[in-house]
């Protein structure tokens, strides 16, 4: 409510890339800000403020899934069944194939979509390992033999 508040007070004071921000967003994203805010402020007044109508905002409510949402939360529910059985290992393309193997037809970027919007990642097992060590430890044998390392190469010096 503060920040609604806040933004009507920079439209009123006329700063149009500051105060529009929520009300740029799409009527859908509007019509989710009224659905969250609505049991402290009153409907009607939110969606005077978010510029939509309270009718519209009542279709909003009574409409049922779209088909491509429910179709991506199936998808979804078997992602995740497929990342715990291969215990995080799976990425993008080894779970499109998964998936393709189970009969999905499904595409890399709606996968790789649908992981990276839930924070499905890959859990990686291997440690980093760190070179910089190493070549310190080169270089200073080098040193004590009296070789100097030029690229991959070693030239004694005397």
């Amino acid at each position: 409510i503060a920040e609604l508040r806040k933004e009507n007070r920079l439209l009123r004071e006329g700063h149009p890339k500051k105060g529009n921000r929520i009300l740029r967003e799409p009527k859908a994203m509007r019509f989710q800000f009224v659905e969250e805010n609505r049991r402290v402020v009153p409907t009607e007044r939110l969606c005077r403020i978010m510029n939509v109508s309270s009718r519209g905002f009542r279709a909003f409510q009574s409409r049922p899934i779209r088909q491509s949402h429910h179709k991506d939360m199936v998808l979804l529910a078997h992602i995740r069944e497929q990342h715990t059985l291969s215990l995080g290992s799976y990425g993008r393309p080894r779970m499109t194939e998964e998936l393709k193997e189970l009969g999905f037809d499904v595409g890399h970027r709606r996968i790789g979509r649908l992981m990276r919007q839930n924070g499905i990642a890959v859990v990686r097992t291997r440690k980093h390992k760190v070179t910089t060590i190493a070549r310190q430890a080169i270089a200073q044998q080098s040193a004590e033999r009296g070789t100097v390392i030029t690229s991959s190469t070693s030239h004694r010096t005397c």
